[in-house]
């Protein structure tokens, strides 16, 4: 049995108000749970309804986890984790950055995608979703694990990087050619704003993904991951 002011504060952690105070987030799945364990981060708490596949875990109830989890179909594992601290950006190699980009799917995605990509490092503006937002963990699909979220000024943070800015726009250039790039930061906006003025601002060049149909617009996910991809072949040229 888990105690019932237990189940309370777990359930809390679905709110950043809470999970800032606690300085803990919540974590569900055996993926997501597994990959946080292999980095090397120490669970404050482990539960599971099959305890002996989760070695260290305490026994919970089906009744139990539906009352602390944060989803439809609880996955039977759930963890809880302490909030790293933050440490300062590298800068080594390429980095993404993303200007008020409020939908946890989508956030999660792009976490995702500097996994695949080899991207180390996320840089979000302060009105940026939080990453560890259970919905966002979720979409992460436990690349969490690998990246680092650091959510900071994004006007001061370029200013201070010293690297050329790169930033998607509807009126940009065509990305590709057969120049490699160097290694800078490109900027990504939300799919309703676009990039901020101080942002635009900062841009050292602005990209476009070619139409060649009617759609208004891409998902922000998906013209990262075409710029990325991009932005790859260019630097193993």
């Amino acid at each position: 049995m888990v105690a019932k002011s237990e189940l309370k504060r777990i359930r809390s952690l679905h709110q950043k108000k809470y999970r800032i105070r606690e300085g803990q987030f919540l974590a569900e799945g055996m993926k997501l749970v597994g990959e946080l364990l292999d980095s090397g981060l120490e669970p404050v708490g482990l539960y599971s309804t099959a305890p002996e596949e989760l070695p260290g875990s305490q026994p919970i109830t089906e009744g139990e986890l539906r009352k602390a989890s944060a989803l439809v179909r609880p996955s039977g594992v759930l963890g809880v984790f302490p909030i790293p601290d933050p440490e300062p950006l590298t800068f080594e190699g390429w980095t993404l950055a993303l200007d008020g980009v409020r939908d946890p799917g989508n956030l999660g995605t792009l976490i995702r995608l500097c996994d695949w990509f080899g991207i180390g490092e996320l840089l979000c503006s302060p009105d940026t979703v939080d990453c560890y937002n259970p919905k966002v963990l979720q979409a992460t699909m436990g690349s969490i694990a690998r990246v680092r979220v650091v959510y900071k000024d994004l006007a001061e943070t370029l200013d201070a990087s010293g690297l050329p800015v790169y930033g998607a726009s509807m009126e940009g250039e065509a990305i590709g050619g057969e120049q490699p790039l160097s290694p800078g930061i490109l900027v990504m906006g939300s799919e309703s704003h676009g990039l901020s003025g101080p942002v635009r601002d900062r841009l050292s060049q602005t990209w476009a993904i070619p139409s060649f149909g009617r759609a208004e617009s891409l998902n922000v996910a998906t013209a990262a991951a075409i710029l990325l991809y991009e932005i790859r072949r260019a630097t193993r040229k």
